[in-house]
């Protein structure tokens, strides 16, 4: 009885951080409130054997951390399908750039597109469009700041394989906000 009614108080005190932290890593709120609840669910199960080692908080985001890096495991898993996400978009048989596909000129400063609104919209637009795997690779790397190493450990697959996606994905996202934001 004990348990649930401190289960009860930490689901009061940190749904709310959790949440937010949770929508943070996986830019989607809907499967952020599923994974608290299913981190809350896990805590109800492990409740007795927590020692209070680390505070409750502390607890819960490992907790929650683990079913964020889950859901991109079992996402990496999925097949994958290249439609038109090949180079013989990007590049000729003999490895040189297409012409209408050459990077463009952008004419901005970095640090001012990552304040652009306009920008940023369009860049999480054109990350979902990515092959999940692709998407969940370049979340690692830039938004969870892993290194790959850990993001081969993590998803299971090779180095040499994590740098083809994330040259792949680096291509594709240029290509779709050159389309989409360049061009306007």
């Amino acid at each position: 009885m004990e348990d649930s009614k401190t289960l009860t108080q930490w689901v009061e005190q940190y749904t709310q951080d959790m949440h937010a932290w949770a929508s943070y890593k996986v830019s989607d709120p809907e499967l952020a409130k599923d994974l608290v609840q299913d981190t809350f669910l896990a805590a109800s199960e492990k409740i007795a054997s927590f020692k209070g080692d680390s505070s409750p908080k502390t607890w819960l985001f490992s907790i929650l951390n683990y079913k964020i890096i889950d859901h991109y495991r079992a996402k990496v898993k999925q097949p994958l399908k290249l439609e038109d996400q090949t180079f013989s978009n990007f590049f000729t048989e003999e490895g040189d750039w297409q012409l209408e596909k050459r990077p463009k000129d952008w004419h901005e400063d970095e640090k001012h597109l990552l304040d652009d609104v306009e920008f940023q919209e369009i860049l999480k637009k054109c990350l979902e469009a990515l092959p999940e795997k692709w998407n969940t690779c370049v979340k690692l790397k830039y938004l969870m700041s892993k290194n790959g190493d850990e993001i081969c450990q993590e998803l299971d697959i090779t180095p040499t394989n994590f740098w083809q996606i994330m040259h792949r994905a680096k291509l594709n996202l240029r290509d779709c906000v050159e389309k989409n934001w360049v061009n306007n």
